[in-house]
């Protein structure tokens, strides 16, 4: 619960690279200093705002987002999230050119990689960092040799990933049990799934389809803890209660008295 600066300040730091941190970028003052710096061009990398249109234009070749789906799919703030939860079998990074709008310029290369059963945010995030990293390196002295070639996205396939709320995260049992394993997986590391179980919140943290029916949030297996769901059953794996430490399903079961037919909300 620190403030603690993160891995490109550190570097840029330590190699004595001037760091800027505006409260706000639609200042006259830093429009200058940026462009005063002289860049060649911009890297923006998950900022989850929109620039100013002068800030865009602050370095010769512009602004150069790296984004983590394959665009037009996936515009917004949680792309990778929302690919998970949609049930996508792949996904991306895009290297685009930055207009003014949301993710809407002109790409200049993709690459894609499949989404796993047991894929979660932080396997693909960590996937697509390495490969947005990757990319960009390609591009970038192809944008400055000038071979670069960026393709408009086309309109078809738009979607919009749009920043998870709070209230996606606690789990709806009349929903089916295979979205909800998507959103244990879509919702880990962080923020984590919730559910509440005798008036207290759990985080479920991996959880697996099963077969097996009954009123949706009721336990069907006291054994293993299965729940049944609008249609199947969510078996939990791993789980957190309020507090406590994170867990396997067996040490839950341990310490409760868990009997067929409780609820969860």
């Amino acid at each position: 619960m620190r403030t603690t600066q993160s891995p490109v300040k550190q570097l840029a730091l330590k190699r004595n690279l001037p760091v800027e941190q505006p409260q706000t970028v639609r200042s006259p003052d830093v429009e200058a200093r940026l462009k005063g710096i002289g860049a060649d061009a911009m890297v923006v990398a998950a900022y989850g705002l929109i620039l100013p249109a002068a800030i865009l234009r602050s370095a010769k070749h512009g602004a150069i987002n790296i984004h983590g789906s394959l665009l037009p799919r996936w515009r917004g703030a949680a792309p990778i999230q929302r690919a998970i939860l949609a049930g996508d079998v792949e996904t991306g990074v895009s290297i685009m050119q930055m207009d003014e709008g949301l993710d809407t310029g002109p790409v200049f290369g993709r690459r894609s990689i499949p989404i796993g059963a047991n894929d979660d945010f932080g396997s693909v995030h960590d996937k697509l960092a390495d490969l947005g990293a990757d990319l960009l390196l390609e591009v970038l002295p192809a944008i400055q040799a000038g071979s670069a070639r960026a393709t408009p996205q086309p309109a078809d396939g738009a979607t919009y990933a749009a920043k998870i709320d709070k209230s996606e995260t606690q789990l709806d049992w009349k929903r089916s049990a295979v979205a909800l394993e998507r959103a244990v997986r879509a919702f880990r590391p962080a923020p984590g799934a919730v559910a509440r179980f005798q008036g207290e919140p759990l985080k479920i943290w991996r959880a697996r389809v099963e077969s097996g029916d009954g009123a949706p949030g009721t336990i069907i297996d006291a054994k293993t803890l299965h729940v049944a769901c609008g249609s199947a059953a969510l078996a939990i794996e791993e789980l957190q209660p309020a507090g406590g430490r994170r867990m396997a399903a067996t040490d839950f079961l341990r310490g409760h008295r868990i009997e067929i037919g409780m609820r969860f909300e």
